[in-house]
């Protein structure tokens, strides 16, 4: 599906950027970055009209970075938009970096600094100055490097299928199987779509190891010990550190993995089978088909819209702004790049929703909670200032996974009575193992990244006693090689570094707001949309506090949410 460029809206008129203007080279972008370090900042009136300008030069140039990535990912098998958006990462990315950094330094030192108000300006001005303070000329090629072997991760993953029945299949449509009462079919299945991984392995682990090496010497070169300190810094992670992290596997460990485990048996014990196997956790336990909300994607689209009206008016009103103007790309089909994702097409400030859907139970959470982060774009649009419109990913997170639970009542919309209990009910032990799967995720990128020379071998070591700490009672006997390398089906570690613990501390936060829908929907839902207004306004705890929520990942706020849940699935 091709993005339609045409269909949609331009509601914020260009003043500082030509209306013909058009990105073909860096050479289009040179003017505007000249004006720019030209202009003086000396008061706070020329600070803000300078910022102005800077923020909607960046959102010209997001938006065309937006539109080659959503191309791509939508057809990976077309040459032209893999060649536009290498383009991009190869022309425009190691020349913006520089240039951004001069114009950073040129506001943070400039007199007009110390007079922009602090209320508005705090998160913008510390932004600034850590990225000046990381900025290393010597790394810019070596992040273009990172991110043309990040796409070859795509390319590969995306290039996988598999044969059942006689029909060639997405690994993502394949997983249907995975949901079959048939134990022979689930089995069979789980054994093709490994298979089909591990026929990758080889390339992928010598992949990573070119990452972490090239990741290596880029912290090197901005003066960390190790790219776990850089990667904090990164990120910005100004409100929480690596201890804090080690603290929310620990408590996961110990409050959410025995829930896990309690879950797991009464899994077992349904299915009637004497140990529970990587390809039994799917499947409806009391032996029911599986959920299939939906056959056309189509069907999908129109039952979430509804779904939107009956929860919120404005909410179902900013829904149907997608299907409109053609902002919607769900159906997995061979050639796509897996998973899904939620971009934002930053001048016009629409968002636009990539996911593979097939039909499954999961299809319409992953659309309700990218759904989510769709509202977070358009409730926070007419923020004036692109550095403000952009929320941290932990909170982020909070506006898609708290739209997955606020839903819960409405989601007979594509169930019986019978059916959506059940859905709920899968959803609630699916975010039991997400906790558990977080914690697996982010020690092992912890674990990877603190030890600098370590072998295949090791790594894989690492892996499999992480996950065997926060895994529960699963059998992986006779597939021993599938355990050791099945972190390689977690796109983040090879994508972003790092970017995981934000779903743990927004997952937190999430069932925050859902104890206060089941106490009061009203009360909840404008803390909601309160919240996501303020975009990345205010600092993290702020924007938790703005919710109704407290902000946090150690013992205290585990220990609340493994309660929530033990307590609403009866363990």
């Amino acid at each position: 599906m091709a993005l339609e460029l045409e269909k949609l809206p331009r509601e914020y008129p260009r003043v500082f950027v030509a209306e013909d203007f058009r990105l073909r080279g860096w050479e289009d972008l040179t003017p505007y970055f000249e004006d720019l370090a030209a202009l003086p900042l000396n008061t706070r009136e020329e600070a803000e009209r300078w910022l102005a300008d800077l923020s909607e030069l960046l959102s010209v140039i997001f938006e065309e970075r937006s539109i080659r990535y959503i191309r791509m990912t939508c057809d990976t098998a077309n040459k032209e938009y893999e060649r536009a958006y290498l383009e991009f990462v190869e022309m425009i990315e190691p020349k913006l970096k520089p240039a951004m950094q001069k114009l950073m330094v040129k506001l943070v030192e400039s007199p007009a600094a110390g007079e922009l108000p602090e209320d508005r300006y705090t998160v913008l001005l510390r932004s600034f100055r850590n990225q000046v303070e990381l900025f290393r000329e010597e790394n810019v090629p070596l992040e273009m490097e990172e991110e043309k072997l990040t796409q070859r991760y795509q390319k590969i993953t995306g290039a996988m299928t598999v044969t059942i029945g006689g029909k060639d299949l997405t690994l993502q449509q394949a997983a249907k199987y995975l949901e079959d009462p048939d134990r022979e079919v689930r089995r069979d299945a789980w054994e093709r779509i490994s298979g089909r991984r591990l026929r990758d392995r080889d390339e992928l682990d010598g992949l990573f190891d070119e990452l972490l090496k090239l990741r290596q010497r880029i912290a090197a070169n901005a003066g960390f010990e190790d790219y776990r300190a850089y990667a904090f810094r990164k990120r910005e992670r100004f409100d929480y550190t690596p201890k804090d992290c080690e603290a929310f596997h620990a408590a996961v460990e110990r409050h959410v993995v025995p829930v896990l485990v309690e879950l797991q048996k009464r899994r077992e014990e349904a299915l009637g089978v004497d140990k529970l196997r990587p390809w039994d956790l799917n499947v409806d336990p009391s032996g029911k088909p599986p959920l299939r909300p939906f056959e056309k994607v189509e069907e999908l689209v129109e039952g979430v819209s509804e779904i939107f009206h009956r929860l919120d008016p404005e909410l179902g009103e900013l829904f149907s702004i997608l299907p409109r103007y053609g902002l919607l790309d769900l159906e997995s089909r061979k050639g796509k790049a897996p998973g899904g994702y939620q971009d934002d097409l930053d001048e016009r400030r629409l968002p636009f929703i990539f996911m593979n859907a097939v039909g499954r139970y999961r299809d319409l959470r992953t659309l309700l909670h990218e759904s989510g982060h769709a509202f977070h774009t358009l409730l926070a649009r007419d923020e004036p200032l692109i550095f403000l419109r952009r929320p941290p990913l932990e909170f982020a997170e909070v506006a898609s996974m708290s739209m997955e639970l606020l839903t819960h009542p409405h989601w007979e919309v594509f169930y019986s009575s019978d059916d959506a209990h059940r859905a709920r009910t899968q959803h609630l032990e699916g975010i039991v193992t997400l906790l558990t799967w977080i914690a697996t995720v982010d020690a092992f990128q912890h674990w990877i990244y603190t030890h600098p020379g370590h072998t295949r071998k090791e790594r894989e070591e690492a892996w499999v006693a992480i996950r065997k700490r926060f895994g529960g009672i699963v059998d992986w006997e006779g597939y021993e090689d599938v355990l050791r390398s099945e972190w390689h089906r977690q796109l983040h570690i090879f994508l972003h570094p790092f970017y995981y613990i934000e779903y743990g501390i927004a997952q937190l936060g999430a069932l925050g707001l859902w104890r206060i829908s089941q106490r009061d929907p009203r009360e909840a839902l404008g803390n909601y949309k309160r919240a996501l207004s303020l975009g990345g306004s205010r600092p993290l705890p702020e924007l938790f506090r703005a919710a109704g929520l407290e902000f946090g990942l150690g013992e205290g706020p585990v220990s609340r949410a493994a309660a929530v849940l033990r307590d609403s699935l009866g363990v």
